[in-house]
């Protein structure tokens, strides 16, 4: 991340705060030493942002001051609200925090200051008791699938049989009730689907794979069609 990504990145995450945030808190949140927060705090402040607080303390924004207000109806922030409540009590931990996070922004975004200020959004996410959260290897396969790497993963299938293979994710399905890793398998030459509550470890390797994700997907939707109906029943049949 850029600094001044990081400048950006700061003031949404005071933005979203109701409470002074601390040096160390900022700190781990942007991924940096508290030394560069109270540098890019004092940056911000020189660039007229108006900043309250102190080391030991902590800072928060003061009332008044706001980035400009995301281009969206009504329908629009609901849709948004309503999807990322459905990420948050279903995903995995990474991608729970990054919900918060984004819902926090969007949420102080659309406050009317000249009203009574109630944030509570008008549609509520749930998720049945049978509905469970990922496991956290999710955030490192989605990490492969951005950086186009290859992983070595071990996997359980449906009948309980173990094995170990070196794949090339490219995407993630996003089931009600499981998720669904789809990838090139090397020792199947062939698309192969894994559910992600059944790898038993996953490594991204420091080889990225050969062809272009845009050209696998491609691929992979040819060749299996009917891919939405194989994943909702079994992902055994064809391991």
């Amino acid at each position: 991340m850029s600094r001044t990504s990081r400048l950006f990145e700061m003031l949404g995450v005071l933005r979203a705060r109701r409470r002074p945030v601390t040096a160390l808190e900022l700190a781990q949140e942007l991924g940096v030493s508290e030394r560069s927060v109270y540098r890019d705090v004092e940056t911000l402040r020189l660039l007229g942002a108006p900043l309250d607080g102190q080391a030991g303390v902590g800072f928060r924004l003061r009332e008044g001051f706001f980035l400009p207000n995301f281009a969206f109806s009504p329908d629009e922030m609901d849709a948004l609200i309503l999807g990322l409540g459905w990420v948050q009590q279903r995903a995995d931990p990474a991608l729970v925090q990054s919900s918060e996070s984004a819902l926090a922004k969007i949420l102080s975004s659309r406050i009317n200051r000249t009203s009574a200020g109630d944030e509570t959004p008008d549609l509520v996410s749930a998720a049945s008791v049978s509905e469970r959260s990922d496991p956290g290897h999710v955030a490192l396969l989605r990490d492969a699938i951005r950086g186009l790497r290859k992983v070595a993963l071990e996997y359980e299938d449906a009948a309980g049989s173990l094995s170990e293979r070196i794949i090339w994710p490219i995407t993630i399905v996003y089931f009600d009730d499981v998720r669904v890793l789809a990838a090139w398998c090397e020792s199947r030459s062939a698309f192969r689907h894994f559910r992600v509550d059944r790898v038993g470890a996953a490594t991204i390797l420091g080889e990225r794979y050969p062809e272009r994700r845009s050209s696998l997907i491609r691929r992979w939707r040819e060749q299996d069609r009917d891919w939405r109906s194989f994943l909702t029943f079994s992902d055994g049949a064809r391991g």
